[in-house]
Formats: C-alpha cells, structure tokens, sequence
C-alpha cells in the first residue's frame, strides 16, 4: 500500500459515500466515473452501483499491465482492501446478513464484467479469478465488514503523511485508533489458522507497519500485537527467507576467505621448504668443489 492507492480509495469514499441516503438507498455525490459500468451509464439498480464503485477499483489496480505495475506496485494484496470495501458497501442495506454477499457474486462477479481478461498477474487472468484467490468470499459478511474502519484509517493515515518531511502530525490519534482496533479484531474467536481472516490481519499489519517504517517519529505509532496471528504473514516470511539467503551467501564467502587462506598457507609452507632444500643444495655444491680444489694443491 501506498498513498496512491489509497488515494484510489479515498476518492471512492468521497463520491460514492460509505453510508445510505434518508430514503435507506446508496447514492453517488458525482457519478461521472462510475456510470459507464451501469446499464445505459445509468445507475439506477442498487446492486449496479455498488458493482460500479468495485469494477472502478479494479481498473484503477488491474485493468492492464501498465496500471498493474505503475499504480499497484504488483500487489495483489489490494484486492482484500477492495472486498472489504464491497463487504461494507452490502452489508449497510441488510447487516449480519452473508445471503447478499452470495447473491452479489451470483448477480455481478460471475456476469462478463468481472471476466474481462487481464495480464500480469500470475495465476489470475480476470477480476473473477482475483476474488476467489482470496478465499474472502467463503468469509462472513459481517466478519469482513469489521475490517472497514481499520482500513479507513490506514488509507487516511497514508494520504495524510508527509513523504517529503516522513512525517504525520494528524496520526498519533489515528494510530492508537487503529492498533485498538486491529488488537480486537485479532483476538475474535473464529479466527483459524489458514483463514483468509488471518490473511487480512496480516496485509493490515504489514501496510501498518510500512508506514511505522517510514516516519521520523515511530513513537506516533503504538506497537500492534501479531501474537494472535497464527500464520506467518507474507512479507514476515519474506524477511525470513531473505535473511536465511543473506547468512548463506556470507558462509560461502566466508568459506571461500578461508580455503584461499589455507591454500596460501600450505603454498607459502611448500615454497619455503623448497627454497631451504635449494639452499641445502647450493651449499653441498659448494663443499664439494672446495674439497677438489684442495686435493688438485
């Protein structure tokens, strides 16, 4: 994550407003960028909106190769962030609910639109097939929805923070916010080894603490608690691995150091053993032809 993607999603939040109107329905504040994925570019249908706001998510991230590398930075991590959005958006019309969940994905994810092919993404050659790589829609609607308001405030703490001065006045509050929430949502019962819960748990933590990474004064940012996470996360085991390589490489350097040294070691022994033996011999000569000399006197 970044500020450009975050920047992404803000600009959903903004247009498209993440609670309903008074008359209980979803409504757009400019739909100028969203309409062309509505029937007759016109959104009308409630489902249709909220498929729009997903499907202009997708192409600012993954639409072609360009944006892929430009805008996600190769991460497919993105489209938990973008479910979660979706899970939120859904579950305001009927909380606690998974049936609109399953009826969304039946109604809009298995239609054309989410089957357009898409490139340079490894396994993945549609929005589709990026939504069941999550496994997140074998997740509870409500379960998902409870990782909105921690991922609203790690996409406004990176819009807010300062690259230039690495720096964010405004988000000591917003930090503390989140580890108390992040610390919550770690410590739910459901949670299992292999979920796809974990798996958000950890991409949050991981964006987290990148941004942690990036400021002058880490202390803005409260330390969260990954002891309930019972999987590695990616980039933890990415650091591992990394590691493991690096301390490699150094024995085999270190190891190569010390075969030349001992190498020079035994040359430098033979060396000087032969040049006493030249010596040894140099003088026998010597001896020899002072012998004849005198026994020709």
């Amino acid at each position: 994550m970044d500020k450009e993607v975050c920047n992404n999603f803000i600009y959903v939040m903004t247009k498209f407003p993440d609670k309903l109107g008074t008359d209980g329905k979803y409504y757009f504040n400019d739909d100028e960028h969203f309409k062309k994925y509505c029937s007759n570019q016109n959104c009308v249908n409630e489902l249709e909106k909220v498929s729009a706001g997903c499907l202009y998510l997708f192409d600012a991230f993954f639409k072609d190769s360009s944006v892929f590398e430009s805008v996600a930075k190769s991460n497919i991590n993105i489209v938990d962030y973008i479910i979660i959005w979706l899970s939120y958006m859904l579950n305001l019309k009927t909380p606690g609910t998974k049936s609109n969940l399953e009826h969304f994905y039946e109604t809009n994810i298995n239609n054309d639109k989410y089957k357009n092919t898409i490139d340079k993404v490894e396994g993945c050659s549609s929005y589709k097939e990026l939504i069941d790589k999550t496994k997140m829609m074998n997740m509870d609607i409500k379960d998902i929805s409870k990782f909105y308001e921690v991922f609203k405030l790690l996409c406004e703490m990176y819009t807010e923070f300062d690259e230039n001065k690495k720096d964010c006045a405004e988000c000591s509050k917003k930090a503390s916010q989140f580890a108390s929430k992040y610390k919550e949502l770690s410590e739910n019962s459901d949670i299992t080894s292999n979920s796809p819960y974990n798996k958000v748990l950890c991409t949050l933590s991981n964006d987290y603490d990148k941004l942690k990474g990036k400021s002058n004064d880490s202390s803005l940012f409260p330390t969260i608690d990954k002891t309930k996470i019972t999987i590695k996360c990616p980039e933890q085991i990415s650091e591992v691995t990394s590691s493991s390589s690096t301390a490699n490489k150094l024995f085999i350097v270190l190891s190569i150091f010390g075969a030349i040294a001992i190498f020079l070691g035994i040359s430098y022994k033979y060396s000087l053993f032969g040049f006493r033996k030249r010596f040894q011999k140099q003088k026998l000569r010597e001896k020899i032809k002072n012998i004849k000399k005198r026994m020709n006197h």
